[in-house]
């Protein structure tokens, strides 16, 4: 489990025990029920935008270090083929040659 999972999960464990208590206590509401989802939506909103970006960084430097030739000696690299108004072939259908 990644941290962003962790922290997700965290809080709506949390989030849960708080409507749990405030059913018992007979205080909970639909207030209540909206304010801790909104909580658990931010906290899942965050989460993912940095669960994002680490990737985004961590797979732009693997890029960067294949490039140096200081590649770790699990990273693949793949090449997509490039498009253009024609589309992925030439114009007889035949794939462009590079």
């Amino acid at each position: 489990m990644s941290v962003y999972s962790e922290r997700v999960s965290d809080v709506v464990i949390a989030s849960v025990e708080v409507a749990a208590d405030s059913a018992t206590a007979g205080s909970f509401t639909p207030e209540v029920a909206r304010a801790l989802t909104a909580v658990v939506g931010k906290v899942a909103e965050r989460a993912m935008g940095d669960a994002e970006l680490n990737g985004f960084v961590t797979g732009w430097q693997e890029a960067m270090a294949t490039l140096e030739g200081d590649a770790p000696a699990d990273a693949q690299v793949y090449q997509v083929p490039a498009w253009d108004v024609r589309g992925q072939t030439g114009r007889n259908g035949s794939p462009r040659v590079r």
